[in-house]
């Protein structure tokens, strides 16, 4: 589909028929030059139809993965179509394109590994709620006292990776909720890991996969993963 050689987009998406063209066309407006690939993790509304009717770029996956095996799925696309950057996009209006530019400005500079969509940093924009905030802060601790990287925004899904990170991704993959676990891993591999503030919007449409009772579970899932990941760091987990 593509030459590659440059940065990838990655959209995946699981039942976002009310956004993913308005997604889509927000990427083609502020990033022209950049070329993007949905995955359609085997939503079961008419996100496929709209995506073909558009003419987008598109992988269709043959069962259900999860947000991590889809975003592995396009981390091994980028790699075997020879990308330099690839780009995590969430397809659910949240993210805005206007500031990939500002994400792989340190990565094209040499300065980063890893680049991080931050909400944080200047505190404008959608923020989630305040429960999950104090999660968001939990973990960012956690990861710190794990492997001594300090992120504020460890569960954005806004972010970019360099060739490095992007080999290691297609390999080895947290497939749940896997944003946390990624930094974690990039950190203990050394990756320079940096921040840029972006502001995100409320989701467009469509319903989180994420509530009340399972942000407690995932609290619980993740740390525990993250505990696990750093003890077996040490005996060849890669």
């Amino acid at each position: 589909m593509f030459d590659g050689g440059g940065s990838l987009i990655i959209v995946p998406a699981y039942n976002e028929q009310d956004n993913i063209i308005r997604t889509i066309e927000d990427i083609k407006q502020n990033t022209p030059d950049t070329d993007y690939i949905v995955i359609n993790d085997c939503s079961n509304d008419d996100t496929r139809t709209i995506l073909r009717k558009k003419h987008a770029n598109y992988l269709d996956v043959p069962v259900n993965l999860g947000i991590g095996g889809g975003v592995q799925t396009g981390y091994r696309y980028a790699l075997e179509h020879g990308y330099d950057i690839a780009i995590q996009f969430d397809g659910d209006g949240q993210h805005d394109a206007q500031y990939i530019s500002d994400l792989i400005a340190p990565i094209k500079g040499g300065q980063a590994d890893m680049v991080i969509g931050s909400r944080f940093i200047t505190n404008e924009g959608f923020q989630s709620s305040a429960m999950r905030r104090l999660g968001i802060n939990f973990l960012s601790k956690l990861i710190h006292l794990l492997c001594g990287v300090k992120v504020k925004d460890v569960t954005s899904g806004m972010r970019a990776v360099n060739r490095k990170i992007l080999e290691e991704f297609s390999e080895n993959y947290a497939q749940d909720y896997p944003e946390p676990e990624a930094i974690l891993v990039s950190g203990l591999m050394g990756a320079r890991i940096q921040e840029v503030p972006v502001q995100m919007r409320e989701r467009q449409g469509g319903t989180s996969s994420i509530n009340a009772l399972r942000s407690v579970y995932y609290m619980i899932k993740v740390s525990i993963a993250l505990v696990m990941t750093r003890l077996t760091a040490g005996r060849g987990r890669r």
